[in-house]
């Protein structure tokens, strides 16, 4: 298992939480997993952005995002030089840091899709 911090979220994780994922799967399960309950308004198919976190630790251990999610993060609210979709960051053997960012943008649900 690797270690998977979460820096505090004032809704989904005030506390902020210290996790255990499992190698392989992605961010975004990882936190599911864990009753963390992060936005993922298209069903983890990479095609919004309301699972952006932001990797503040391990980052560098992560494959490189693949083109589609670079064009959808660059939609993200609160981008960053580490940000990424956490349905398409899997998780490896590097502990991770991530942090949720405060807003989202869901165009599903704003009726921009």
């Amino acid at each position: 298992m690797t270690t998977l911090i979460v820096l505090p979220h004032v809704e989904l994780c005030p506390e902020g939480a210290v996790i255990e994922a499992e190698p392989g799967q992605s961010i975004c399960d990882s936190l599911l997993a864990n009753g963390i309950e992060i936005e993922h308004a298209c069903e983890k198919s990479c095609a919004c952005t309301t699972c952006h976190v932001v990797v503040r630790d391990g980052f560098n251990s992560l494959e490189p995002a693949e083109e589609l999610e670079e064009d959808l993060l660059d939609k993200a609210w609160g981008l960053e030089p580490t940000s990424r979709l956490s349905c398409q960051a899997i998780v490896g053997e590097t502990p991770l840091t991530v942090e949720i960012p405060k807003y989202s943008i869901n165009m599903a649900r704003e009726g921009k899709h």
